[in-house]
């Protein structure tokens, strides 16, 4: 392994320029020559608003395994004053989940998820999985027979919001609400969220609190065998005050909801879109329909949903040998470090046949919860599509969201030929 890149002296007026184009249609579009030219500035970068910007694969594995470094959890966000974005009733709801909480307090609650997602669970949640994307690639089969057809709006979008809300016990017809609240909820997560994103994320999570506050209630009365009831029942042996029990449930629930239809609806997309624009390794794939597991891993490296992990140093440091001080934010710039020529030979090349590694699920502790059911939805989505639909082709290039962070495609045109 090569020793890290010290950092040039860098001109801020160049990094905020290179994020104002990565927000642009064509930014998003091909993010990758903007990852290259973040990477030609060193591994580890100051960024214009504070803190630093982390582009090597190894060091930000490495940020990520070790225990050390924290996420920002409420306390950071609150000593970052009453005016700062961290500080949006989003954001402080947001530092109550799991992803955002510390040791010792993330170990008591992640302790009380278990293993949510081992191979039992799996099997029933594939079940059902394979009914609903049969049932979406039966809609899709239907609009494609009168020409063009939304492959996001009709099967990606879809697919994430029915498997979670199924697994949860939520009415159907709700999904379209939770869906849409999740897509204004994610503004508190992106990198530089505008003040008109983040009034739009509170209220989103405002409305969030109250739907699952009332679910919660109505499990407590009613008591089944989904998620939610177990984790009443988790926490009631964990927490004596019944009121702090059903608010560490409503975290969990409210965790569920919005780590899965966002980034897997993207995940979904996103494997489409690249499949389809290489029809050489299409076929290849179809007729080695073994290899759609490691198609799926490689997706996840080129283009994963989130390009964005932060981290919080614990104490002043050396990273990369650039000084990072007690308290300062470290942006793990991961869509970059998963191209980083260091880590993977000609990382620009889509290659389904890779033997990849990749970032996309973070690492350490703060590993991704949701990552065998995300999994599971892409690999079953993408066994299904190769079989029903093997002339598929993209009609268009998709249209993206402008955003930085978590990645969002919002129409993917498709055609049969």
């Amino acid at each position: 392994m090569k020793p890290p890149l010290a950092a040039p002296s860098i001109d801020r007026r160049s990094v905020v320029s290179l994020f104002s184009r990565l927000r642009t249609a064509n930014g998003q579009a091909s993010p990758l020559p903007f990852y290259k030219k973040l990477r030609s500035m060193g591994d580890v970068v100051p960024a214009p608003w504070g803190g630093h910007l982390v582009t090597s694969y190894h060091l930000c594995d490495q940020v990520l395994r070790d225990r050390g470094w924290q996420v920002p959890d409420s306390d950071w966000r609150a000593r970052q004053g009453s005016s700062t974005r961290w500080n949006a009733v989003s954001s402080r709801e947001m530092g109550k989940t799991l992803p955002a909480l510390n040791p010792p307090h993330h170990t008591r609650v992640r302790r009380s998820l278990g293993n949510i997602y081992d191979r039992k669970s799996l099997g029933v949640i594939g079940k059902a999985i394979d009914k609903t994307t049969d049932r979406l690639l039966d809609q899709l089969a239907k609009n494609l027979r009168k020409g063009e057809a939304d492959f996001s709006s009709i099967v990606s979008d879809q697919l994430p919001i029915a498997t979670i809300g199924e697994w949860l016990a939520l009415p159907p017809a709700d999904y379209g609400l939770l869906q849409s609240l999740t897509r204004d909820q994610v503004f508190a997560q992106e990198l530089l969220p505008s003040a008109s994103q983040l009034a739009r994320s509170d209220a989103a999570t405002h409305q969030l609190r109250e739907y699952f506050t009332a679910v919660v209630r109505e499990r407590r009365k009613t008591p089944g065998d989904d998620p939610i009831s177990v984790w009443i029942r988790t926490w009631d042996a964990l927490e004596p005050d019944q009121e702090a029990a059903d608010e560490a449930v409503y975290y969990l629930a409210l965790l569920v909801l919005l780590a899965a239809p966002e980034t897997t609806s993207t995940l979904l997309s996103t494997m489409t879109r690249l499949v389809l624009a290489h029809p050489r390794q299409m076929r290849w794939l179809s007729k080695h329909p073994e290899h759609v597991p490691g198609a799926v891993e490689e997706v996840l490296r080129y283009d994963s949903p989130n390009h964005v992990i932060s981290r919080i140093a614990p104490e002043d440091t050396l990273l990369g040998g650039v000084p990072v001080q007690r308290d300062q934010m470290v942006h793990l710039m991961v869509g970059a470090a998963n191209h980083d020529p260091r880590q993977h030979a000609n990382p620009e090349i889509f290659d389904i046949r890779r033997r990849t590694t990749h970032l996309s699920f973070s690492g350490g502790i703060h590993y991704c919860l949701g990552a065998p059911l995300a999994r599971l939805e892409a690999t079953t989505l993408l066994t299904s599509l190769l079989k029903r639909f093997p002339t598929l082709r993209l009609a268009a290039e998709p249209v993206w969201a402008p955003r930085v962070g978590f990645r969002r495609i919002m129409t993917l045109p498709v055609v049969k030929s």
